[in-house]
């Protein structure tokens, strides 16, 4: 039952192709740890499904990604992530745009295991022009309306970094805010998990069984990665580091910044990243962001 597992082990799993989800939301805890691994492999012509941050501008950067799937693409105090805006003007993006609501939707009806949910959601608006493919119901009852019908988002693969896990799979997400995690892990095949910490075995206790969102029976594999959602959040051990996230971003105006974040941030291990990032003592401080 020891499901752990190394990063490169993980991304290994990926083959060309695949749809992958990542848990999180914008810049808030990100398995970035995992995105710099696939980063350093070959895959390539994925479809990402994502709560966007600097996960989806990454890949896009790469050439990675072959259609995104998504609600939003932000770091937040840096509106849209700038990487995603290149390949978006650039129009090297197949792209389903949708709504906070829909995008939830779409993964219950995956983690469900239907084909379709039904929404008011999105019907008179945009969403339908621009995403053609989206169809619509009648319900069959004697109110006869018309609903949009959101597709399953399934995934092939899902990331999700969280506070503590252990061996078997068991996690504990203790920020604020879970997000939607627990929907996209079970909207997946496969789910792989990034802990800042893995333990032998979690002590679940009615004061903490409430922070573990999702059963251990869909978690494949668990990686530990300290600060392994840096440079986004993760509360409540440490904050976004916005002095990186500008480097990056302003990075995204040069013709060269992209390669040079690659050379600086992404070709080195794990341990030279912390330390290309002032440490681990001046990471585990980064004030979390109040909102």
């Amino acid at each position: 039952m020891n499901k752990q597992m190394t990063s490169a082990q993980v991304v290994a799993e990926l083959r060309d192709g695949m749809t992958i989800g990542f848990g999180g939301w914008g810049p808030r805890r990100k398995p970035m740890a995992i995105v710099r691994e696939i980063l350093r492999s070959d895959v390539k012509d994925l479809t990402v499904v994502a709560y966007g941050g600097p996960e989806v501008g990454m890949l896009a950067a790469a050439g990675k990604i072959r259609k995104l799937i998504f609600g939003f693409a932000t770091l937040d105090a840096i509106p849209l992530e700038p990487y995603f805006r290149k390949a978006r003007q650039a129009g090297t993006l197949d792209v389903m745009e949708l709504d906070e609501g829909l995008f939830q939707w779409g993964l219950k009806a995956a983690g469900m295991r239907v084909p379709f949910l039904p929404a008011r959601a999105g019907l008179a608006t945009d969403v339908l022009t621009h995403n053609p493919e989206l169809k619509t119901i009648r319900s069959p009852y004697d109110d006869g309306e018309e609903l949009l019908a959101m597709p399953a988002l399934n995934l092939d693969v899902a990331f999700v970094h969280v506070n503590r896990a252990d061996r078997l799979g068991n996690t504990l997400v203790t920020g604020h805010d879970v997000y939607f995690d627990q929907h996209v892990a079970r909207a997946a095949d496969k789910c792989f998990v990034s802990a800042e910490v893995v333990e032998e075995k979690l002590e679940l206790t009615k004061a903490t069984a409430r922070f573990n969102t999702f059963e251990r029976s869909l978690v494949t594999g668990v990686v530990e990665a300290p600060l392994g959602a840096h440079p986004t959040s993760c509360g409540p051990e440490y904050g976004w580091d916005m002095t990186h996230l500008k480097e990056y971003s302003d990075g995204a105006r040069e013709d060269s910044g992209w390669a040079t974040y690659v050379e600086k941030y992404v070709r080195c291990n794990e341990d030279e990243y912390r330390e290309r990032n002032g440490g681990a003592e001046k990471i585990s401080a980064l004030p979390l962001p109040i909102f």
